[in-house]
């Protein structure tokens, strides 16, 4: 208990902001406010100015320089409208700024030091009567406003740490972690950090909990949060098992050996080319990967589609009986879906199993169409039977791609699932990189990543 303590307390001691920060956040706040209130009043429709996020709610930690300001419009404005406006606010106020999309437009720019982000939104009368997405955030900071203590917002301080030092912060479709209101929910519910994670090192998902016990739908998410101002919406959709899974291993890991090192991990080293090839070479297996320029979205549409076409890759390549050990993939200025297989070729002949014998109808196709021939019409080689084994009929028949990369170079590659920015920049052009010495490439532009994949850690 006392170790544990002794290790928050000097956690809390570098992520909670000084007097010095706060008043500095405190001046450049209320400067952009009065640049906001300012633009604001150039408009044809009444508006207000709200500071949301963490540095609104005092939970935010040393160091960090974002500020979320969201112009709220009446209910009756246009759609059209609340963009345009919302972006001519913005660019009064932040001139070098630029356009970013969420749901809708907004400005995104820097402040005397500080990234700020200028929102639009409706000024609704409660978050079921949202219009659009980002309406609920300034209901989040009044109802955490109204429950938050010292206490409490520091023990939320030390819980994003944690979370950031084991790699499961920020609810962006690349992370799918805990987003900063989930992590100051959990901690709200428990009543501090070491409750929170003494309960979920015995989490059994699905785990669900509602604050204002006003839920009104079933969700099929690992855990469950509902927003304490939406009963319709889990706060925690975004949040990956996986990454559920990091935050109960190193609760545990916390809990029995406390240590900074949990909060504040060092980056590994960059493999080089020839580490990456003495990895492959005492692991056995035969690396190959897909390497192509990074399709020019934003991260939250781009990662979604990586996932989709790594996961569809690889099933069309175990469905060929190409055994994928596992996979991965790393995205910057270029792309990689990386497959390291446990089997990279395969006989010339596979197995392929028809009905059983006595289902008439089906069995008596399955036979005639092999029996006369035709079971391969694209391949002159022999196709052995059908014969009975089992019950059911049975044929032999050639193997159309014999290896994993006969089958990655082919134009049956794009019948894999795949992203359709990811389908459009394959078909465009892509290197195939296989065995050690060719992924040993990669090192140069993914030799941290690669590290990782080396060394998995949980």
């Amino acid at each position: 208990m006392a170790a544990f303590e002794d290790v928050v307390a000097a956690v809390r001691e570098r992520v909670e902001p000084d007097a010095e920060e706060r008043s500095r956040l405190g001046t450049v706040v209320e400067r952009l406010v009065e640049r906001t209130e300012s633009a604001v009043d150039d408009l044809p429709v009444e508006a207000d100015v709200l500071q949301v996020g963490s540095t609104a709610r005092g939970t935010w930690l040393s160091g960090d320089r974002d500020i979320d300001l969201f112009v709220r419009f009446p209910p009756d404005c246009d759609r059209d409208d609340l963009e345009s406006y919302g972006l001519d606010v913005g660019h009064a106020v932040l001139p070098d700024g630029h356009e970013e999309y969420a749901e809708h437009p907004y400005v995104k720019g820097e402040f005397e030091g500080f990234e700020v982000d200028l929102v639009p939104c409706y000024r609704v009368e409660s978050a079921t009567d949202i219009r659009s997405a980002v309406d609920r955030t300034p209901f989040h900071t009044r109802y955490l406003e109204a429950r938050l203590d010292d206490d409490l917002a520091n023990d939320i301080r030390v819980f994003k740490q944690f979370l950031t030092g084991i790699g499961a912060y920020g609810s962006d479709l690349r992370t799918r972690g805990f987003s900063g209101f989930l992590a100051e929910l959990l901690v709200l519910e428990h009543g501090g950090l070491r409750p929170l994670l003494e309960a979920a090192v015995d989490w059994q998902p699905p785990v669900r909990f509602d604050p204002e016990d006003h839920g009104t739908r079933e969700f099929d998410d690992p855990l469950v949060v509902v927003d304490p101002t939406d009963p319709e919406r889990n706060v925690a959709a975004v949040l990956s098992a996986a990454n559920l899974a990091r935050l109960q291993h190193y609760a545990r890991e916390l809990l029995d050996a406390p240590r900074e090192s949990l909060f504040f991990p060092e980056s590994p080293d960059p493999l080089s080319p020839a580490d990456v090839r003495e990895f492959v070479a005492d692991r056995g297996t035969t690396p190959v990967a897909l390497r192509f320029p990074a399709p020019d979205v934003v991260e939250d549409q781009l990662y979604p589609q990586l996932d989709k076409s790594l996961s569809g890759v690889r099933e069309a390549l175990e469905r060929r009986g190409f055994e994928v050990l596992r996979a991965d993939l790393f995205a910057d200025d270029s792309a990689v879906l990386l497959f390291e297989l446990g089997v990279a070729e395969r006989p010339a002949v596979e197995r392929h199993e028809g009905p059983p014998v006595h289902v008439r109808r089906h069995a008596a196709g399955f036979y005639e169409k092999y029996a006369n021939g035709d079971g391969d019409p694209e391949s002159g080689d022999r196709t052995y039977g059908p014969f009975v084994d089992d019950g059911r009929y049975v044929v032999e028949r050639p193997r159309k791609f014999t290896t994993a990369t006969a089958f990655l170079e082919s134009d049956a590659l794009f019948d894999a699932a795949l992203g359709v920015h990811v389908e459009d920049a394959l078909r465009d052009g892509y290197d195939l990189l296989a065995g050690g010495d060719a992924v040993a490439d990669l090192a140069g532009e993914f030799g941290v990543e690669l590290a990782r994949y080396f060394d998995p850690r949980p």
